[in-house]
């Protein structure tokens, strides 16, 4: 099979520490990992990510597309900036489907911690293995982040908890392995951060959630 055209380019990159020797954030990452997806595996994208991931976690309001089909624009609620004015168009199209184009549901997205922590405790899991999910909710290389999430805590306390930001849009979801308690909030603002950290702070106490540090992007 021949390799994709951002895969030969980036054979001509220089990598500035060697792999696995420090912690970096990297969104741009994930578009190499969708490029060796769609090169290797399924040639689309959300069609990988709808039967590996979507069609067994149950996640049926969940799309990677960009710009967002026709016949779904309806379901779509529009974003908006930090004073209230609504995005030109509803919201801004997204080209980096695995970093940033994803289109879900509170629900969808419970459903899918739902899956990563019965993989964690040796459950079944149709969407990832006991030694991956583990993988997810230890640190990596010294860092804040397991795999695909920031990781806090330790024992009962122990979390993994993201936030969402893309323009005109804001988000958080966090999970306690251990107890099973999470919690998922979407918004359509660039204020959303704030709001969603008063929902997470109100629902540790409401519920009796384990001890809960600073959320962590």
């Amino acid at each position: 099979m021949k390799k994709s055209k951002l895969f030969r380019a980036l054979t001509l990159c220089r990598l500035p520490e060697d792999p696995g020797t420090r912690y970096g954030y990297s969104g741009g990452g994930y578009e190499i990992v969708q490029d060796l997806i769609e090169s290797k595996l399924f040639g689309s994208f959300d069609r990988a990510m709808h039967e590996l991931v979507f069609s067994r976690a149950g996640m049926s309001s969940s799309i990677f597309a960009q710009p967002l089909p026709i016949a779904l624009m309806g379901r779509a609620v529009r974003g908006h900036y930090a004073d209230g004015r609504e995005l030109a168009g509803g919201w801004r199209i997204v080209p980096e489907l695995a970093a940033g184009g994803l289109w879900s549901t509170p629900t969808d997205l419970a459903k899918l911690l739902i899956e990563i922590v019965r993989a964690y405790r040796g459950e079944p899991s149709q969407v990832i293995s006991h030694a991956a999910a583990v993988d997810m909710f230890t640190r990596q290389n010294n860092g804040p982040y397991g795999l695909g999430g920031a990781i806090a805590g330790s024992g009962q306390s122990l979390a993994l908890m993201k936030r969402g930001q893309n323009v005109g849009y804001q988000g958080y979801m966090l999970i306690f392995p251990k107890t099973g308690q999470g919690i998922v909030v979407l918004s359509n603002s660039d204020n959303g951060t704030e709001l969603a950290t008063a929902i997470i702070r109100r629902a540790a106490t409401v519920y009796r959630w384990p001890p809960l540090g600073e959320l962590a992007d």
